[in-house]
């Protein structure tokens, strides 16, 4: 950075720091009050903190980063799906959800699962959600800010430390978001929220003009070069055409051609079926947004039932807008620089060549990308693979030369040889999907303006708040949940320490995950995110709908929900064939047949009386239906409009 882009920056974090703490200095840490006002910031916050605090504790480099890069590679715009999705998931849980949860007085979820089904229901809940919150989402996120700034700062030193060094990376950020939340609690988290959530929006927006200004002055014989662009489009028509049109061009044509303007993928895509928007997205989506304690803090944390209400339709309709400043730069990213996300990529898959060059006893898996950019490279790797699998595996037929073959064959090489314990090496890829968005930073944000400072302090205030969210949401489930239940005690000064210590311990184990993220295995940091959650998501979905909607259903479903549906996810995982979408789908159907036929057979006699706030104002927001209604039309129509 200049020094003009480095003041911003510091300017601008340092300020968001100290208005957080400022305002979070009324906060006890003594009394009654005190455990309310650290992990719910005293049930005070207004519509407005709520919106966009939800918005900042979601949106974070594991959008930037994980959807630009799905967005970059073949998905397209239907990875948009998550956002648009969630804004019908959000005005849901805003009218269904939210009421129950307020009534009863829950500081977490899980609570809500004790007073419902039973202490077992609420610890075997909180351990699960502890296991994935630190190990998947914290670490995911930890891991792609990080790969922004290895990416951006490749070779700058500070202290004597490597920014590009991926591990380097994630303990910075780590460090920084856990020193944050160990001062501040829910309130800092917040205000600051909604500082670097409007900043975020406002850099996203940047970044996306940016990128149409470089796509409209682009050389289009170099675009016309460059793998992205379909055998339809001639060198004629880029000249001749602005910005939106080459945006168009480029990226035009049905699903089968390679068109990424589509929300509808083929029911065999791995990622995003067009079954998975019938059922099974809609189970990450519930779960993230109504279930999920780092997202739902937020809105325990609201003034009242109306308040928090109109923040989640407020962060419903801000959710419409994420796939323009998300999902599009990542598309353009490699209309762009995709020689950019080869170098990225041929630097991932230097350990592994160098590996593949000695000739060991592995088998290296490689992408249909990786065949397309380096033939030569990918058929001598299928040989070797062929040679491991057996003298005799693929012997018999010509070698394949097209690409897609040579994936397919060298699939079946690998299948064969690690039955036979044939040890298998990191995946080999044709680009880095993950570093789209990080490129576009280094590419189009030039020194000196101080618009670099304003972008990467907005991103880096991005990556800090939603870690703060989580490793928050982190400390109160173990305070409140396990602590307070294992000691019998609700005393406030030894909860917030007890809360505090546990940043600190869940920051440095989710650092130690972080950096091994980036293999190729895990499909995209994104990928991971969603698929991991897999094991939770749709038993703790089921029993809460169940808790929520069936007053009979017996107190032991919610354990057996949770329990059952990370065995057959488990089970499935290894023997299904399906995109992980659709596994998550039939998870959920079998664990709502399982409670619903224990539910038939042995019903509870009386009907579970939950516990009342009766201090809490539960008034609904007629408003905020009003313009939830606006927001599902609103969605429904970007969907007509995108199909």
């Amino acid at each position: 950075m200049s020094p003009l882009d480095l003041l911003v920056f510091i300017l601008f974090v340092a300020g968001v720091v100290v208005i957080g703490l400022w305002k979070s200095r009324d906060e006890k840490t003594t009394g009654e009050s005190g455990a309310s006002d650290y992990f719910l910031a005293g049930r005070g916050l207004t519509w407005w903190l709520v919106g966009i605090s939800l918005i900042a504790a979601n949106i974070s480099t594991e959008q930037f980063v994980g959807m630009s890069g799905q967005a970059a590679d073949w998905l397209g715009l239907a990875i948009a799906s998550y956002e648009w999705m969630a804004a019908i998931t959000l005005v849901v849980v805003a009218f269904v959800f939210l009421p129950t949860f307020l009534r009863t007085g829950i500081y977490t979820i899980p609570e809500f699962l004790e007073h419902r089904y039973g202490p077992m229901s609420r610890t075997i809940m909180a351990v699960a959600t502890l296991i994935i919150l630190v190990g998947v989402p914290t670490a995911s996120v930890i891991f792609s800010g990080a790969k922004v700034i290895s990416v951006a700062f490749q070779g700058t030193l500070i202290l004597g430390f490597d920014l590009g060094n991926i591990t380097v990376a994630c303990w910075i950020i780590g460090i920084s978001a856990a020193v944050y939340v160990f001062a501040g609690g829910l309130k800092a988290c917040a205000w600051a929220d909604l500082i670097q959530g409007v900043a975020l929006i406002a850099g996203g927006g940047i970044i996306t003009w940016l990128a149409f200004r470089a796509l409209g002055s682009a050389d289009p014989v170099a675009l016309a070069s460059t793998a992205a662009v379909p055998d339809s489009v001639s060198i004629d028509q880029l000249a001749s055409a602005g910005a939106v049109e080459r945006f168009q061009l480029l990226t035009a044509g049905s699903v089968e051609a390679g068109g990424k303007l589509h929300m509808v993928r083929p029911a065999s895509d791995p990622a995003i079926p067009w079954t998975a928007l019938l059922v099974g997205l809609w189970i990450p989506n519930f779960f993230y947004w109504g279930l999920n304690q780092y997202i739902m803090q937020r809105t325990l944390g609201s003034k009242s039932l109306a308040e928090g209400q109109k923040g989640i339709v407020f962060a419903a309709a801000l959710k419409l807008v994420i796939p323009f400043i998300v999902v599009i730069p990542g598309i353009l990213a490699f209309n762009l620089f995709n020689g950019d996300l080869r170098a990225e990529a041929q630097r991932k898959n230097a350990p592994a060549l160098a590996q593949f060059a000695a000739a060991p006893a592995q088998v290296f898996p490689f992408t249909v990308d990786f065949a397309k950019v380096e033939p030569a490279l990918a058929a001598q790797i299928l040989a070797h693979n062929q040679r491991q699998a057996g003298a005799a595996q693929g012997a018999a037929a010509p070698a394949p030369t097209q690409p897609e073959e040579l994936f397919a064959a060298n699939a079946q090489a690998i299948d064969a040889a690690s039955g036979k314990g044939v040890p298998v090496a990191s995946k080999l890829v044709g680009y880095d999907y993950d570093a789209a968005f990080p490129t576009l930073l280094r590419n189009l944000l030039h020194e000196g303006t101080g618009l670099k400072g304003f972008v990467f302090a907005a991103i880096f205030g991005a990556v800090v708040s939603s870690l703060a969210s989580m490793l928050n949401a982190a400390s109160t489930i173990f305070a409140m949940d396990i602590w307070a239940k294992a000691r019998k005690s609700t005393a406030a000064p030894e909860l917030v320490k007890v809360g505090r210590v546990c940043v600190v311990l869940f920051v440095a184990i989710a650092c130690l995950i972080a950096p091994g993220l980036g293999r190729p295995e895990f499909g995209g940091i994104f990928t991971f995110i969603q698929e991991f959650q897999g094991f939770i998501s749709p038993g703790i979905l089921a029993v809460c709908l169940f808790g929520l909607l069936v007053p009979r259903a017996p107190r032991f479903l919610g354990w057996l929900g949770i329990v059952l549906n990370a065995v057959l996810y488990g089970v499935f995982k290894q023997t299904l064939d399906v995109a992980f979408l659709d596994r998550m789908a039939i998870c959920f159907a079998l664990v709502i047949a399982t409670l619903t036929v224990a539910t038939l057979i042995r019903p509870l006699a009386q009907p579970v009386t939950l516990p009342v706030n009766t201090s809490y104002d539960v008034t609904p927001s007629r408003g905020a239906k009003i313009a939830g209604a606006g927001v599902c039309i609103a969605t429904v129509l970007l969907y007509i409009i995108f199909w």
